[in-house]
């Protein structure tokens, strides 16, 4: 959490006050994230959540301006550690790791969830942009800096804007994800890679 000011502010509500607990925090995402997982959406209320963290559902409250606040943060706390975003390497070789993970992390329950997230916040007016903003436009934002530094040095050959590339990339998995056209493996994961890259051969 940022320091001086910051601290007294709460990150989700913008209310002043004490800063928030981060055991507490750490609990409720986790309880609302458990719940999605195998209970599914439509189980996972502020009440359950509240019960399975051992937290009031005014703190809850008081921190997430939503229900759907809240799911997306759990998830994202949750990617956070399943699909975290490359810090070392050239920029070819993170991307490459990157989608390796992503592919395995979507065969599993947080491929689930976040179809599950998705569908919710699509069917939900004005929560797919809350999507976006607290989860997707984040972490899009750090690939598409790696992706710029890859074209700046070289090790990847395609020309365009960053944006379109990763959309190539990630768009491509997640619609054969959602609608089950082939598998994904780890060998169409590396070949997707390269041809929308197109990576110098040290790369």
């Amino acid at each position: 959490m940022a320091s001086g000011k910051a601290e007294t502010e709460d990150t989700a509500t913008g209310r002043r006050g004490r800063p928030r607990s981060a055991a507490t925090t750490a609990a409720i995402l986790h309880s609302a994230y458990t719940l999605m997982a195998t209970t599914g959406l439509a189980a996972t209320t502020i009440d359950a959540i509240a019960k399975h963290s051992n937290v009031s559902k005014m703190t809850i409250y008081k921190w997430w301006p939503s229900r759907e606040a809240l799911l997306i943060d759990a998830f994202l706390d949750q990617a956070s550690r399943a699909v975290p975003l490359p810090e070392a390497g050239n920029p070819v070789a993170r991307i490459r790791r990157h989608v390796a993970t992503y592919v395995e992390a979507l065969q599993g329950e947080f491929g689930r969830v976040q179809l599950a997230v998705i569908s919710e916040c699509i069917s939900q007016t004005g929560t797919a942009e809350l999507f976006y903003e607290r989860y997707l436009g984040l972490r899009r934002a750090r690939m598409l800096e790696i992706i710029a530094a890859g074209q700046k040095d070289g090790s990847i050959g395609a020309p365009g804007v960053p944006g379109d590339i990763y959309d190539a990339i990630y768009g491509s998995l997640f619609y054969r994800y959602v609608f089950g056209i082939k598998p994904l493996t780890p060998a169409y994961a590396r070949n997707l890679v390269n041809l929308v890259l197109r990576p110098h051969a040290e790369a």
